[in-house]
């Protein structure tokens, strides 16, 4: 699935990068529900929300997609 895509990828550089959930939850402006939500597949982020996560972990928002 494309929601649980997305999640796994954000989770493992949120992890790689060793920011909390409510750091980076803090840091693009959602609330930490949403974004475990988008970590477990159950919500799709926008593109400003893949956007704003990648300018965190300081990547291209191609690696968030894995294309």
């Amino acid at each position: 699935m494309e929601d649980d895509r997305y999640g796994r990828r954000i989770r493992a550089f949120r992890k790689l990068k060793r920011i909390q959930q409510t750091e980076l939850a803090k840091r693009i402006g959602i609330s930490v529900t949403i974004l475990g939500r988008i970590e477990r597949g159950e919500k799709l982020p926008s593109r400003e929300q893949l956007q704003s996560i990648a300018d965190v972990f300081n990547i291209d928002i191609q690696e968030l997609k894995g294309d």
